[in-house]
């Protein structure tokens, strides 16, 4: 009945699988350059005010140490100056906190000096060494107290359709609150930068990045240099889930530290130091309000939110932007409000805004469906749409109903008690849940180089990088098909500023942007190939390219396939020794804007509930994915399977806590800050629809690694209600709110 794309997954290998579990890739704190220096970060014990008195004295006597470096003795950095019109024209202001500018506080554990040592052992030794005197201010982090105070909050981005929270009116609506703590990404390869400058105005830098060539133009725009005149290289990634998106102190301060010093400096970011200085998804409040009639017809939802951000700096995100769309309902109406903390500033983290928005909409949908007596899946399909609604554009393509019905078959939904609480199996209360996720799947500009050499092989590039979804076999998979040729003979290569620009790997953008760079590559490819044959080739003199065919490295008569050249004969004989083109493919196009994109996901929970502690298990997950053509399964399957960790996480453990007398994170350890451990994680079907959508793009691909997560939390929260009877509107769900002994 279904098209399960798992049958073909051993047939899928990683290209670069094996270099990655044998120790052969290299990750950036691996580098090692001539006469490397090494700089650690000396960071603040308060909150909020202003460093009075800095003694580096010993610090600077110590064992190695080579300099430390702050705000009385740090070089000027033409993008830390604030004045617009003194900066020269190549330069922009640093983005965020400015590291060892001034004396200011403006969040616990924010860097105030940087030592720089001959080794990472005598550079660590010193930190003690050094005494900070402070003029303390009060600082302000409890997001929970201060969203009350209307005063404290930025201004509103609101938005309507129709009439304004039309839900009351229905006859039968909810309205309820739904609150997110703090998380952070936690990836295994903490954030590290080595920077080499080579001369007054040229730089290479070895960092943690998402995006080589964003990081070029921070560092260029920054630093007042040309971007041809600085190179960046992350070949390889060690997670991401956002923290990569944007360049973090470690960054500047490893430019600032080489230039000083005149030598080579790396920067590793400790564990404890990646929750305050790498991002994180921003705490959220947020307030439903749906309303329905008697047969299931949405009448209105109302969607507020309020997250927070740095004091110094504005992060806003799309958590309530799902509810304009994803449903057909004529009256919505949303704001948006942040919040400034003295926190450090949040960044985009896996399924940003997204997350967030569908734990609260989902949540509240699965509500509403205990009030009509209604199947929460059947009031979805109630309320599908194949328009958008807020856009009133089609859909390129919409397949959550072919979701809903693998996964409900799969999650054994026919035995969900429709009462919460009534179904027992090994002495668990079991619950099933389900809920859905989406993200817009767009495609932007990449460019492509493509060599194709006389031996038959061929190489490509782009300034891309592969935080772990597998881009480097997805795209030398595309290669593959489209060259029709073997994926041994392919190389693709990524992650360095001076190959050909290409995307930040986020947003789920990566594999549509760069993978129809690709596909176009290497149809001009083929398109040079039939050329040199009409030019060349006896055989192939006055036919038409119509008529020619590139496959199986053979260029052949498709009227007559004994009419047929090799292509490594054909290059030796046209006296190639390589054909070298560059493509970009360009963003949307005209027909492409005729719809809206979107990548769509299902997910199906059974879990049980331990009726004296209110530990959670969960039983099997089945996670669906509507993202267009499914281009390296193994891979796919893959990102599916991290996003319902993540997920897992996100619904059952994590969060971030901060001792607000001090404004300190307290839990900044793997030992405190609780991820999904193996042996929380359950049997998972994963399945996709696997229909391409041509509308997006000429691969048919649309975006995967954010829907594997969004949504997921919500399915395990309505499983909980499902099993128990108890509604948890507060992530994480842990066995304290759950209770049900108090019941």
């Amino acid at each position: 009945m279904y098209n399960n794309i798992n049958t073909t997954i051993l047939q899928d290998e990683r290209v670069d699988g094996a270099d990655k579990t044998n120790g052969k890739a290299k990750y950036t704190a691996e580098y090692q350059l001539a006469n490397l220096a090494y700089g650690v970060f000396v960071t603040s014990n308060i909150a909020k005010g202003t460093v009075k008195e800095l003694d580096i004295s010993k610090a600077i006597a110590a064992p190695g140490v080579l300099d430390v470096i702050y705000y009385a003795n740090c070089p000027a950095v033409p993008g830390y100056n604030p004045n617009a019109s003194e900066r020269p024209k190549n330069v922009n202001e640093w983005r965020g906190h400015k590291v060892l500018y001034d004396n200011k506080v403006r969040f616990f554990g924010q860097p105030i000096a940087l030592i720089v040592a001959d080794s990472f052992e005598n550079a660590n030794a010193a930190i003690r060494l050094v005494k900070a005197v402070y003029d303390k201010e009060e600082h302000e982090t409890n997001f929970d107290v201060l969203r009350k105070d209307s005063t404290k909050l930025k201004p509103a981005v609101t938005y309507k359709r129709g009439q304004e929270k039309a839900f009351a009116t229905a006859s039968k609506f909810i309205e309820a609150e739904y609150n997110i703590p703090i998380e952070v990404h936690l990836p295994m390869e903490m954030h590290a930068t080595i920077a080499y400058w080579e001369g007054e105005d040229k730089i290479t830098l070895y960092d943690k990045t998402q995006g080589p060539k964003s990081t070029q133009s921070t560092v260029a725009r920054t630093f007042g240099l040309q971007e041809k005149n600085v190179r960046v290289i992350a070949e390889n990634v060690g997670g991401g889930f956002g923290s990569g998106l944007r360049s973090w102190a470690n960054v500047p301060a490893a430019c600032i530290a080489s230039k000083k010093l005149n030598r080579p400096v790396k920067i590793v970011l400790t564990r404890p130091q990646m929750f305050n200085l790498a991002g994180y998804r921003p705490q959220s409040w947020q307030k439903i309000g749906i309303g329905a009639d008697a047969t299931g017809k949405f009448i209105g939802i109302t969607h507020e939110a309020i997250s927070n951000t740095s004091k110094y700096e504005d992060f806003r995100e799309g958590i309530v932007n799902v509810s304009r769309f994803l449903y057909a309902v004529d009256n919505v109406d949303t704001k948006y409000n942040v919040l400034p903390l003295d926190l450090s500033t949040p960044i985009w983290m896996r399924g940003p805004g997204e997350a967030s928005g569908c734990f609260a909409l989902e949540s509240a949908i699965d509500e509403l469906s205990y009030q009509l007596n209604m199947d929460p899946i059947d009031l979805r399909i109630k309320n599908f749409t194949d328009i958008n609604p807020e856009n009133k554009m089609p859909f390129s393509a919409i397949n959550l109903k072919d979701c809903y019905a693998y996964g409900k078959e799969k999650i054994g939904w026919k035995s969900r008690p429709t009462k919460p609480g009534t179904l027992k199996e090994n002495g668990m209360y079991i619950g099933y849940g389900m809920a859905v996720g989406v993200f817009g799947a767009g495609k932007g500009t990449a460019s492509v180089r493509a060599v194709f050499s006389k031996d038959g092989r061929l190489v490509l590039e782009c300034a891309v990088s592969d935080m772990g979804p597998g881009t480097t076999t997805s795209m030398t998979k595309i290669a593959s098909t489209s060259m029709q040729m073997p994926l041994d003979k392919i190389k693709f290569k990524l992650g360095d500023s001076d190959f050909p620009a290409g995307p930040s790997q986020g947003g789920s953008g990566t594999t549509s942007t760069v993978g129809s760079a690709v596909d176009m590559a290497c149809k001009t490819l083929q398109q040079n190939l039939k050329e040199l044959a009409i030019q060349f080739a006896p055989s192939f003199a006055n036919k038409l390219i119509t008529e020619m065919e590139v496959k199986n490295e053979y260029v052949f008569l498709t009227t007559d396939a004994s009419v047929k050249i090799s292509v490594i004969d054909l290059m030796k004989l046209s006296n190639k020794e390589v054909l070298d083109i560059t493509i970009t493919s360009n963003g949307n196009n005209p027909s492409q804007m005729k719809y809206t994109s979107n990548s769509f996901s299902a997910h199906f929970v059974k879990l049980g509930v331990n009726p004296k502690t209110g530990k959670v298990k969960l039983l099997k997950v089945v996670t669906t994915g509507d993202n267009g053509k499914v281009i390296s399964p193994k891979t796919a399957r893959s990102q599916m399977l991290g996003g319902v960790v993540g997920g897992i996480g996100m619904a059952l453990t994590e969060q971030v806590q901060i001792d607000h007398t001090t404004g300190q994170i307290i839990n900044s350890s793997f030992g405190t800050y609780q991820v999904p451990l193996h042996s929380m994680i359950p049997p998972i079907d994963v399945w996709f629809v696997d229909k391409p959508d041509y509308n997006v793009n000429s691969i048919g691909a649309k975006g995967l690694g954010e829907i594997a997560l969004i949504g997921f939390s919500a399915a395990v929260a309505n499983a909980v209600y499902n099993a128990t009877g108890k509604r948890l509107r507060d992530l994480p769900i842990t066995p304290e709110k759950i209770n049900l002994k108090k019941a």
